[in-house]
């Protein structure tokens, strides 16, 4: 568990679950693959496999540790909804971030048809946050998939953006990142694509977050855009009071 992160939208990070495996254009250049490769046999990477699914029950019981409120990501350098982590462990994940309710937490995936198999099953309350990737058109599906499961605060992780997203449909959906790629081999995007996404979150009234322009050095191209940061974030306060 990371007491504090780089990543501009979040707090924190805890990772029950390491590893995964590419499932769409996005995970080409996977940043947590190349971080699990620099780790290989240590701090509970694999040293023969760093990025293989690997399951750290040890680490269920690190949220309580904090006292103080935080965002944190779940599994950032893994996807809980890989098909293997055991139906039992995300039920004992769930579990975990129900207990340390102080916490607000930030979960995604790409594998949203494993996330509406368990959904009814699962504990959601107002304080976990419930997200999908989308890279591309190609992937729009995975928000409708999303608007389907019950988690309270809906989000979309546009990242890496690698093409144009017109006429998304934002209906149930509370928050919206958009992000570059970043690191060796970065694709690149373009501004127009951003402004859209940003325009349409503006007219529908959800709230944008802009991460980064990426590319191979990200602390260079920053993350304004058109002259201003945008780090707005859900109003969970009232959507909580919306669910009582």
């Amino acid at each position: 568990m990371s007491a504090q992160s780089k990543i501009q939208w979040t707090e924190a990070t805890w990772n029950p679950v390491t590893g995964c495996t590419k499932v769409s254009p996005g995970c080409q250049n996977c940043y947590a693959e190349r971080m699990a490769k620099r780790l290989a046999g240590r701090c509970g990477y694999p040293a023969d496999e760093p990025f293989q699914v690997t399951l750290h029950p040890e680490r269920l019981g690190d949220p309580l540790k904090w006292r103080k409120p935080r965002k944190i990501f779940v599994c950032s350098m893994g996807d809980l909804f890989h098909a293997k982590v055991p139906c039992e462990f995300i039920f004992r994940v769930f579990n975990a971030m129900n207990c340390a309710f102080q916490h607000e937490y930030q979960i995604l995936t790409k594998r949203v048809r494993r996330l509406m198999y368990l959904d009814g099953e699962l504990e959601w309350a107002d304080h976990i946050w419930m997200g999908v990737s989308v890279e591309n058109a190609d992937y729009i599906g995975r928000i409708d998939e999303l608007r389907q499961t019950r988690a309270a605060v809906k989000f979309l992780s546009l990242e890496p953006l690698l093409g144009p997203l017109p006429n998304l449909n934002l209906t149930n959906i509370d928050w919206v990142i958009v992000g570059g790629e970043s690191g060796p081999g970065a694709r690149p995007m373009k501004e127009e694509w951003v402004t859209d996404i940003r325009d349409q979150c503006l007219t529908s009234k959800v709230p944008f977050f802009f991460k980064q322009w990426g590319g191979t050095n990200k602390k260079k191209t920053g993350r304004i855009l058109q002259g201003r940061t945008w780090d707005e974030m859900p109003n969970t306060l009232l959507k909580g009071a919306s669910n009582v």
